[in-house]
């Protein structure tokens, strides 16, 4: 009578512990076969880079949304986060009486890490999602089918121009940060802060090599490439309705950041061994 008692005492139990490991097969299948869509994706959308007809009007067009337009936000948080990096550089080198190397504390730090990083978080928060949001309502208001019964494919059509679009903006717009951000840094240096220009200058031409220009730039490629990749496909999977672009866009921009923060770790690690 015990044996018995004991055992419909552990049935609870055993029934919530069968549906944490049932949920937990779920939620593995589920992440499986999302990041195998997205790898079958990028297969189609790398496919339809290298296989003609291009649309390079289609891509001009794009370029000009992304890039362009993102131009002045671009240069507007540079140029402080020039500044921002001068006034502190300058106050942590004065404890060690090395202020005349506030110029290649500057350079360097937007060349090899701020530069790529800020630009691409910020044309993730004003053109990926913007991608993002118009893929998703041309998919639920059946705009895509209408391609499809035209005989117009949209990969080629809709993705692939945003996506090679992003991977030459974002580099673009990189330099113009790291330009813009170095000025803004000298301006603050020279004029509020009363370091010397000849200083400033000379020893960040003599501190900046090669080598940190390429980090910076392998860096900008790659956040493009995932720029362009992530959004294309968030706006490609979008559920139905308003609910699902409202999900697809957030979704959009927090996986996008997440990855090129995740990324830029890597790459700094793999192209300071590299180059070093």
């Amino acid at each position: 009578m015990s044996h018995t008692a004991g055992e419909e005492a552990l049935e609870p139990l055993m029934g919530r512990a069968l549906g944490q490991i049932e949920r937990l097969g779920a939620w593995v299948i589920g992440s499986i076969q999302y990041w195998g869509k997205a790898w079958i994706f990028l297969w189609y959308l790398l496919k339809g880079v290298v296989t003609p007809p291009l649309r390079l009007r289609l891509v001009f067009e794009q370029i000009a949304q992304i890039g362009f337009h993102s131009t002045f936000v671009v240069a507007l948080i540079g140029i402080f986060t020039g500044a921002v990096l001068a006034v502190q550089g300058e106050y942590t080198l004065s404890k060690f009486g090395a202020t005349a190397f506030t110029g290649p504390a500057v350079a360097l730090s937007l060349i090899r890490e701020l530069g790529p990083v800020l630009t691409a978080l910020m044309v993730i928060g004003r053109a990926g999602s913007a991608i993002t949001a118009e893929l998703g309502i041309m998919k639920i208001t059946e705009q895509v089918d209408a391609l499809r019964s035209m005989a117009v494919d949209p990969m080629k059509y809709l993705m692939v121009p945003r996506f090679i679009a992003g991977c030459i903006a974002v580099p673009l717009l990189t330099a113009i940060f790291i330009a813009v951000g170095i000025f803004g840094g000298y301006i603050v240096a020279v004029s509020v802060l009363g370091l010397s220009s000849g200083t400033f200058v000379s020893q960040m031409v003599s501190a900046v090599g090669t080598v940190d220009v390429y980090s910076g730039f392998i860096k900008a490629c790659v956040f493009g490439f995932i720029f362009g990749w992530v959004s294309c496909f968030k706006g490609h999977t979008c559920g139905f309705g308003a609910i699902g672009v409202n999900k697809a866009t957030t979704q959009s921009v927090v996986t996008s950041s997440v990855c090129i923060l995740v990324t830029d770790y890597f790459l700094t690690s793999i192209l300071t061994r590299v180059f070093l």
